[in-house]
């Protein structure tokens, strides 16, 4: 559609990483440290930090990440998750830590010297932040945490965790600390394997041992860093799912036009015309609920909770519709191992479940709504 949010700064943006991110289409099964290489080389990483640490903009602009993130999401959901956790593991340093902590690790955020993880769900603490048992014990003069985490993005690639442990008990009893992959105590005790292909894993902290330096922020403040990350990156969440759903929707119009049933392209039929047509309604609704959550946060709003949950709950739900319907279009060669669409279909459903459920963003928009 003409109508965007996008000033010609974010379109101009949006081509660069249109044309770099050709690269990273899939070419067979996904090599993490060579896919973390290759973003790391393509250089957009100095949109995830302030301008003052070698970033673009004088603060982090949410509709600039969102941009990429379509971008990404288009060609490569693995590529797309390694930038955002990116993003994600790094943004409590700039939200909570101290000049020190900001000094020593936020350039190397943008030159991708180092590579973040965001190290908050457990095995019985996923949308209940407030079962997290993993402990962070004063020790000498530093920290000593134990306990174990799980579907932790970016993990075997990553060099620093954000890791959240809980202080004292209680809805406030949590902290957050910058905890390096070679901390002694500290491993990647398995990589997961999940319906798409993501670097994920779960961490085992075993009296991991960490200075002082390494909190972040106050002690107690963890819930909090945790929900104003989440409230900043989720609407980039929705972005993703519009990239996927705009591949999906390319790859139903470029097949329909060329595959022939009947004696004509499916193209001239009038159920096929019907699926796209729908998925091209809700694409374009996706993307501007998106864009909107995005540009409110950046012109100022301090909290965006309910309008990137209002985002994130319907493009993701709307993307796993125009890919599975995009899929519908292409028969049977739609679930043929290595086709884009299938391996879209195995992307997509992530994104209706981290960074907040589906049915939590409901639970979210409705308590906004009855206060």
């Amino acid at each position: 559609m003409s109508a965007s949010f996008l000033s010609p700064v974010h379109l101009e943006l949006r081509a660069r990483a249109r044309a770099a991110f050709t690269s990273l289409e899939p070419q067979g099964p996904s090599d993490d440290a060579q896919l973390k290489a290759e973003v790391a080389r393509l250089g957009f990483y100095p949109y995830l930090v302030p301008a003052a640490y070698g970033g673009v903009h004088p603060k982090v602009e949410v509709l600039s990440v969102c941009v990429l993130r379509e971008e990404l999401a288009y060609r490569n959901a693995a590529a797309d998750s390694l930038f955002a956790v990116q993003g994600l593991g790094s943004h409590p340093v700039l939200l909570a830590g101290d000049d020190a902590q900001k000094n020593e690790y936020l350039p190397k955020v943008a030159k991708g010297e180092v590579l973040f993880a965001f190290a908050l769900t457990e095995p019985e603490a996923g949308s209940d932040v407030g079962a997290l048992t993993t402990k962070a014990e004063r020790h000498g003069d530093g920290w000593r945490l134990t306990g174990g985490k799980k579907f932790i993005s970016n993990a075997g690639v990553a060099t620093h965790y954000t890791v959240f442990a809980r202080t004292s008990p209680g809805p406030k009893g949590l902290s957050a600390f910058i905890v390096p992959a070679t901390a002694k105590g500290f491993r990647v005790s398995k990589q997961m394997e999940l319906l798409g292909e993501h670097p994920i894993g779960e961490l085992v902290l075993s009296d991991c041992e960490v200075p002082a330096s390494a909190l972040l922020g106050k002690e107690g403040e963890g819930m909090k860093l945790a929900l104003s990350t989440l409230d900043i990156f989720r609407s980039t969440v929705g972005a993703a799912a519009v990239g996927m759903a705009r591949r999906a929707l390319d790859e139903a119009i470029s097949y329909s036009k060329s595959r022939k049933q009947f004696g004509a392209p499916l193209a001239e039929l009038s159920a096929v015309q019907a699926l796209i047509a729908d998925s091209a309604v809700e694409l374009e609704a996706s993307r501007l609920l998106v864009h909107q959550a995005a540009l409110t946060k950046d012109q100022g709003q301090a909290r965006v909770t309910y309008e990137a949950a209002v985002a994130k709950l319907f493009s993701t739900e709307a993307a796993q519709r125009i890919v599975d319907r995009c899929l519908q279009v292409h028969g049977g060669n739609g679930v043929v191992k290595g086709a884009a669409v299938e391996r879209l279909y195995r992307d997509v459903r992530a994104l209706r479940i981290y960074e907040g459920a589906s049915e939590v963003q409901r639970l979210v928009i409705a308590r906004h709504l009855l206060g």
